[in-house]
């Protein structure tokens, strides 16, 4: 169950699951309503965009995105490895994250990776191929997994804005321990993914932020 994904025509139907389970997801949907069924198309594009919004704003992240792709075009990894780190600094990569794109660009372009096989694979299997490249941790891998293939039961506890929004639902004091949030966690299993789609969603709108679409 675990590695199950769900799908445009089953997300709403997950969704009053868990409400049904969880009087606080339930008020989430509402006020309102249901999450948008968010989604990022497969490849080296998204995780390039996954790693600029590490540990940084998700408008941070997107600007950089943004110039990035009116500097190359359609981002790929050999576009990307032909720029030079002023090139990738003038988009508003990091030094540390120019290091970061670079590994993974190099590790599709010397095929050490391949990305279009994820679909088939276990969530374990994908973590174990992505964990081996430089700056790919487990929130950005947890992050496309969920975003990218919908897989049903992942909870980056590693995502500020998730367990910020998790604290206020809850009612839970800043002291929460991370065991304590993961325990509360485990009540939406296997579904953990869908309730971190709802817990974003009233994040996003308790903040009145407006997201473009990801492409």
């Amino acid at each position: 169950m675990s590695d199950s994904s769900f799908s445009k025509e089953t997300f709403h139907a997950l969704c009053g699951r868990l409400a049904r389970k969880d009087k606080d997801l339930a008020q989430i949907i509402r006020q309102y309503g249901y999450p948008p069924l968010w989604h990022r198309p497969e490849g080296f594009a998204t995780l390039v965009h996954i790693i600029l919004e590490q540990q940084v704003s998700l408008a941070s992240a997107r600007a950089a995105y943004d110039l990035l792709k009116i500097k190359i075009g359609t981002i790929n990894p050999k576009k990307v490895l032909a720029l030079t780190d002023e090139e990738l600094k003038a988009c508003y990569f990091s030094r540390q994250k120019t290091i970061y794109v670079r590994h993974l660009a190099s590790a599709l372009v010397n095929k050490e990776l391949h990305l279009p096989d994820s679909h088939e694979l276990s969530n374990e299997e994908i973590r174990t191929k992505l964990i081996a490249i430089k700056g790919i941790g487990h929130w950005t891998i947890e992050v496309y997994l969920m975003m990218v293939l919908h897989r049903c039961d992942l909870f980056p506890l590693g995502d500020i804005a998730l367990i910020n929004s998790m604290k206020k639902i809850k009612g839970l004091p800043k002291t929460t321990t991370r065991e304590e949030l993961e325990q509360i966690a485990s009540r939406w299993k296997p579904y953990r993914t869908i309730a971190a789609f709802l817990l974003w969603h009233a994040y996003i709108n308790d903040r009145n932020m407006v997201l473009k679409d990801y492409d």
